[in-house]
Parts: C-alpha cells; structure tokens; sequence
C-alpha cells in the first residue's frame, strides 16, 4: 500500500511547550518552572540537570525519574505505543528526551548499572543521535 510505513511505527512529535521554553530561557529557576509546569519534562530535566550540576545526584535522580514518568504521559496522550521513533531534532521532543538522558546520567552517578543499560536503549531506539546531541549541548 502507497504511504505505508513498513518499518514499524511513525515518529512521535510532542507538542512545544512555548510557555515552558520561554520561561527558563528568561532565567526563571527551574523549580519555578516546575511550580507553574509540573506535568512538563522539560522543566523536570532543566530541574535535574541544574541539581546534578550543584553534585546533588541523588536528588537529580529523582526529578530526572518524575520527569521520565511525565514524558512517558505525554509520550502516550500523542499516541506513542511503548516503541517507535522520538526524533531529537523535533523541538517539542527534547524535554522527554532530556529526561531519559538525566535520569540515565544521574542513575550512572548512583550506581544503578542496569537502569544506565535500559536508558541507553531506550535513547539509542528514540533516536539514534540523541545520546551524541546532548552530551555535546
């Protein structure tokens, strides 16, 4: 059949959060952010890369872990099956893919060898380039 997609599930694009965006590009603290946005990943991985950054790890742990949860919420609300693509280069993905990203980091950093394995899975099946992207941002 024309147009159909023979190897596996389309791409997940989430929705921008603008009002997310704008407000940590603005300098507002991220605990703030996640005050006003708590169902955003985005604002959860800012909030743990920011604790990890101050040697924090274990705290960075857990706001990485909630934001994983609420990127796979919003993962699901845009049709996403537990599988497919989360294109790095798509905006509105970077928030969730931070957070598998944060949650990988601080889970190294605390010594949880196989949730680093599963996370590195999980990116390396979002998005081939995603690990490469954000150690390099």
């Amino acid at each position: 059949m024309i147009g159909e997609n023979l190897l596996g599930p389309e791409p997940t694009l989430l929705p921008e959060n603008t009002a997310v965006s704008q407000a940590l590009a603005h300098g507002t603290a991220p605990a703030d952010v996640v005050r006003a946005h708590p169902e955003s990943p985005l604002a959860w991985a800012e909030l743990a890369d920011r604790t990890r950054a101050e040697g924090r790890d274990v705290e960075a742990y857990a706001y990485a872990r909630v934001g994983y949860h609420r990127g796979l919420d919003s993962l699901r609300k845009s049709g996403w099956k537990g599988a497919g693509p989360i294109p790095w280069s798509h905006e509105g993905n970077r928030g969730v893919l931070r957070c598998l990203f944060a949650l990988r980091e601080a889970a190294a950093l605390i010594g949880e060898d196989a949730e680093v394995t599963r996370l590195t899975d999980f990116l390396n099946d979002a998005d081939p380039s995603a690990i490469s992207e954000l150690e390099n941002r």
